[in-house]
């Protein structure tokens, strides 16, 4: 599908007032993509874990109103209004307008939460924008009931990718690949598309952790370090490293080979901070703290034979991924080792979810 196919057209159904609300997860990057074009292209396939725990629930009251010239609405974080997230919100429905005309036609109160901590690197905004999106084409299947699910699911991811790229992996799940890549079927820069070939066992509910060791607001947003790369002297062999390694954790995935696995992944996790410390002006997202855990995890992974690894975001959060038949083992490190390394202890138990379901 191209960008033509998801233009609105033009309905005879009037919906006056509709309220809807989706609960959509956050996702984690197994192969990552850092560095973009507009509108909101990537540079490189990347693919990821759908998360199940880690969610945004956010409802929206559409009420019927006269035509605007841009999109009328209020915004609530939590229960409080919070205007200092307007103006992202705004460049998205800016950026969507041509697509969903239709928003013109309402003004809209918005009134999201989070079950995790936002702006901290666990991609809130993956699931903030996809949870917008789904809201989104809820309103649109009543303006147009024929509408496939689908479509519905491809556009949604489309439309979150305006708002944040990472969102184009959050509506369906377990495993989510999104940029155009030669090996991977059906897979395009526009939409996300679920991982196509059938995997193995040992990932069908694979484990994730998240330790939370800085729930403050990154220093450097997601967005400036993305424009870092258009100067950045390793980006290009960068983008063709991380398709190159789409292609092989796609193998892994189906084999069940999980060593590889484990290097595969820690691997993308230190190279997406590697290019943060080589781009100009260069920058560090990572804590003192977030580089104990990895040792600690190496140390434990030597000592037990164990299958446990990690990666990181772009942020010093580490995300601990573990098969389930060593769960209750691993639980029991984390608790007494590795959450002392977190604020206040605090942790996050989730696993591999299936996308966004409506409330």
């Amino acid at each position: 599908m191209n960008t033509s196919d998801f233009i609105f057209q033009s309905h005879d159904k009037k919906v006056e007032n509709l309220t809807v609300t989706w609960q959509t997860p956050s996702n984690i990057a197994l192969v990552k993509y850092w560095g973009k074009s507009e509108p909101q292209i990537p540079k490189n396939a990347s693919i990821s874990f759908t998360l199940n725990n880690c969610h945004t629930t956010t409802k929206i009251e559409f009420k019927r109103a006269s035509t605007n010239n841009q999109a009328d609405f209020e915004l609530f974080f939590e229960g409080k209004k919070k205007d200092d997230f307007k103006p992202k919100i705004a460049k998205f429905f800016e950026r969507i307008q041509e697509y969903c005309p239709y928003i013109l036609e309402y003004s809209m109160v918005i009134s999201s939460e989070n079950s995790f901590p936002h702006s901290s690197g666990i991609a809130s905004s993956a699931s903030g924008m996809s949870a917008i999106a789904m809201c989104l084409m809820n309103l649109e299947k009543e303006l147009n009931p024929n509408l496939t699910e689908e479509y519905i699911n491809k556009k949604a991811s489309f439309l979150a990718r305006l708002g944040s790229g990472s969102a184009s992996r959050s509506i369906e799940g377990p495993l989510v690949v999104w940029g155009e890549h030669p090996k991977i079927e059906d897979s395009s820069d526009l939409y996300g598309v679920k991982f196509p070939y059938q995997i193995h066992s040992i990932f069908e509910d694979y484990q994730d952790t998240i330790l939370l060791v800085d729930k403050g607001e990154k220093q450097v947003s997601s967005t400036v370090g993305h424009n870092l790369m258009h100067n950045h002297p390793y980006a290009e062999n960068r983008f063709i490293q991380a398709n190159d390694n789409l292609e092989k954790l796609s193998k892994i995935l189906q084999s069940g080979d999980i060593k590889s696995f484990i290097n595969l992944v820690e691997s993308e996790a230190l190279t997406l901070h590697a290019m943060m410390l080589t781009s100009n002006p260069y920058f560090i997202l990572m804590k003192p703290n977030t580089l104990e855990i990895i040792n600690k995890i190496w140390e434990y992974r030597e000592e037990n034979n164990s299958n446990i690894c990690f990666t990181l975001d772009a942020g010093a959060n580490v995300h601990v991924l573990y098969p389930k038949s060593e769960k209750t083992e691993i639980e029991v490190f984390i608790k007494n080792i590795l959450a002392t390394y977190c604020q206040k202890n605090q942790y996050i138990c989730d696993s591999v979810g299936f996308g966004a379901k409506p409330m």
